[in-house]
């Protein structure tokens, strides 16, 4: 059996009630926050556990909120978002975060690769934006391997670690994501 959401390393899948204690694990790490977002207020285990119910129940149709599987040891080793999604033009954007314990295993790279296959191949999107933050020296890596194209710089754009931060901007169109990763052919 063949799967979409499954490549050699990863899964996606939907969120469980019961990967909520992994997801509190990524939020004690606000190292991690400040790469993915901002810093937010601790949650308490009942908050984040009403979060991953409501996200384990939630029609997925638009938006997709999932997590990303470990396949040697079936782990949650991060996750995955899309958003600001344009039916209009056809595009959308996405966001990929990876817990400490688990980067630099090509992780991010294939459940990218996963969740672009499916929202190019299958939804039918004409265009991927992505935004990172000017620091992330690590994720400005991963869309340039990928073969995202930087598009711009939002100056200043953020506030967050006691001062403002750029944020560069990425794109891909389903045409550049095919010609470096061609979709499977079902037979």
């Amino acid at each position: 059996m063949t799967s979409a959401w499954v490549g050699e390393l990863v899964r996606l899948r939907g969120v469980e009630p019961e990967d909520w204690e992994a997801f509190h694990r990524f939020d004690d790490n606000t190292g991690d926050m400040r790469r993915m977002d901002r810093i937010h207020p601790p949650r308490s285990a009942a908050a984040q556990r009403e979060w991953a119910q409501k996200t384990a129940l939630k029609d997925q149709d638009e938006r997709v909120f999932l997590a990303v599987e470990s396949l040697a040891d079936n782990a949650v080793v991060g996750m995955m978002t899309t958003s600001e999604i344009d039916h209009r033009a056809g595009r959308f954007m996405y966001g990929v975060a990876i817990g400490t314990g688990h980067k630099g295993r090509g992780y991010a790279t294939e459940a990218v690769r996963l969740l672009l296959s499916y929202m190019f191949g299958e939804r039918r999107f004409h265009k991927c934006e992505a935004g990172v933050w000017a620091f992330n020296d690590a994720s400005i890596a991963l869309h340039r391997k990928l073969g995202f194209t930087e598009e711009g710089r939002l100056r200043d754009h953020e506030f967050f670690a006691g001062r403002h931060h750029d944020a560069v901007l990425f794109g891909m169109t389903a045409a550049e994501f095919a010609a470096r990763h061609p979709f499977p052919r079902e037979i």
